[in-house]
């Protein structure tokens, strides 16, 4: 590297640190242009987390990059795991395994341009790569491991079949088992009015393997129609992840029952939870991640050696020409643990390992809240806030006000609602009012936690919901504003530190 070399470094990660969008604490594509930017071949080993990321590579086509932390919030960067070969276009999205014997094994889909023909040395379809500790580079087993016979679609006995953005690989009994979404099955054959009932709306195929190299179809892995709330036909399954159900946040020993979670191009990143009974997938409750549009996208999910389940997704919301305008693209959301909870629904919570990034507390109590108009705060840009309130006949909450426009975070037991209102935000796209379901029993506190990191706002309520959102609103200057400040027991605003490095 010339000295000229490192000076262009140094600018960019200069230009990157003064970017009032870019976040300071959740995990962003180091450099190139993350879009997609889908989170992949995420695993735990040796008490390292392995987070890979999809992004466009200008002379390697899509390529996942690979970062590993000791800790989810500082994270160090490797070599690309994976990048074209061939006459494919790159690697789309896919999962992680790593087997008894610490090999690791990644799923991906080598994704071909549509009408593209397929020629014998792209090995169209899904692909297998391996690595072995300390996963620092990998290698593709060839052929495919499903090869396609058109773009993400494979036939068997004339029958289409899904081929693309496959599961992570699970064993079981000495066997292993891996899905693969349906997206393009669905947009070819299934959304016509006389398309065929059983090729309308979500499902993946399942296939197993005793080797890791031939691969046989299973059949259908679930029917959605059995679970009484479900997505409707326009919805497909994409990006899926099938792990079992920890019985607790802190982890542990896991339920009887798997969290299948995917998502749908049209509707964001949405889930099942139900039982794996021999080759199928029973799913008894359907819930969303993403209620008004598709911002919480593509979600990967993993095991770590807590046995908690910790999912990542890609934040979809980006400005228009992001990658031109400022040089780089793609955030992910924070990672969350998931568990089931005594009543049977999931549990939803930021892992615990982000809040040693809050320093600087202030707190105020309810005498301090009737004082107060507006709470002044050091570091709007880059902290965590935390309330406790009292159910009321009125929503609770918070405003952040900067000059004219503003952001609202309220809880509504009287609604069952969880809301992130950010149509007065001026922002310059999907300025958007979005509210999840959250029940609270009679009584019960709403507890909420927002993040606040430059353009990112994250919400967590309870222990069972969440909302996550880019909001493009300068929060320099900005002051809070209790709602229903009478309701309101007491909030804690802290700064949080960066924890990625430029």
């Amino acid at each position: 590297m010339s000295l000229n070399d490192a000076l262009i470094a140094r600018q960019y990660r200069e230009r990157l640190l003064a970017d009032p969008w870019r976040p300071r604490y959740h995990f962003c594509v180091p450099d190139g242009d993350g879009t997609p930017g889908d989170p992949n071949g995420c695993f735990y080993a040796d008490g390292q987390h392995h987070l890979m990321y999809l992004y466009a590579h200008p002379q390697r086509g899509f390529c996942w990059g690979h970062a590993v932390s000791h800790d989810l919030l500082h994270w160090r960067h490797l070599p690309d795991a994976l990048e074209k070969s061939g006459h494919d276009e790159g690697c789309f999205s896919g999962g992680a395994f790593v087997d008894e014997d610490s090999t690791a094994y990644l799923s991906f889909w080598v994704y071909n341009r549509e009408g593209q023909p397929l020629k014998s040395d792209s090995y169209a379809g899904i692909m297998l790569a391996q690595s072995r500790p300390p996963y620092v580079r990998w290698e593709r087993l060839t052929p495919a491991a499903i090869p396609s016979d058109q773009w993400g679609i494979a036939f068997r006995d004339g029958q289409p079949l899904g081929c693309a953005d496959p599961s992570n690989i699970w064993k079981r009994d000495g066997r292993y088992y891996m899905q693969t979404g349906n997206l393009l099955v669905l947009d070819r054959f299934g959304r016509g009015e006389d398309a065929p009932a059983h090729l309308r709306g979500d499902w993946t195929e399942l296939f197993s393997s005793d080797d890791l190299r031939h691969w046989r179809w299973e059949g259908r892995f679930y029917d959605h129609n059995a679970c009484p709330e479900h997505p409707d036909d326009t919805e497909d399954d994409m990006c899926p992840s099938f792990l079992p159900l920890p019985a607790a946040k802190e982890g542990g020993a896991s339920t009887d029952e798997h969290l299948q979670l995917f998502i749908a191009h049209n509707r964001g990143c949405q889930y099942y939870i139900g039982k794996l009974d021999g080759l199928r997938f029973h799913p008894r409750l359907h819930g969303r991640m993403t209620w008004t549009d598709d911002t919480y996208f593509a979600p990967e999910a993993y095991l770590d050696g807590q046995g908690r389940q910790i999912v990542f997704a890609w934040l979809r919301d980006n400005l228009p020409d992001d990658f031109r305008r400022f040089g780089w693209s793609g955030v992910m959301g924070l990672p969350r643990v998931v568990w089931r909870r005594e009543d049977g629904d999931l549990g939803i919570a930021p892992a615990p390992e982000i809040d040693a990034l809050a320093y600087d507390d202030h707190v105020f109590t309810h005498d301090d809240l009737a004082k107060l108009s507006a709470l002044s705060v050091t570091q709007p840009r880059c902290c965590r806030v935390q309330w406790q309130a009292c159910q009321a006949n009125k929503p609770t909450g918070l405003r952040i006000l900067q000059g004219q426009r503003h952001v609202d975070i309220l809880c509504d037991p009287a609604r069952g609602e969880l809301i992130l209102d950010a149509t007065h935000s001026g922002s310059e796209i999907r300025a958007v009012r979005e509210c999840a379901p959250l029940s609270l029993a009679p009584g019960e506190l709403s507890n909420v936690t927002v993040y606040l990191d430059a353009a990112v706002i994250e919400v967590f309520a309870n222990d069972r919901q969440a909302i996550t959102r880019r909001v493009y609103m300068p929060l320099e200057g900005a002051v809070f504003q209790p709602i229903g400040a009478e309701y309101i027991q007491w909030v804690k605003v802290s700064a949080m530190a960066a924890a990625q490095s430029y």
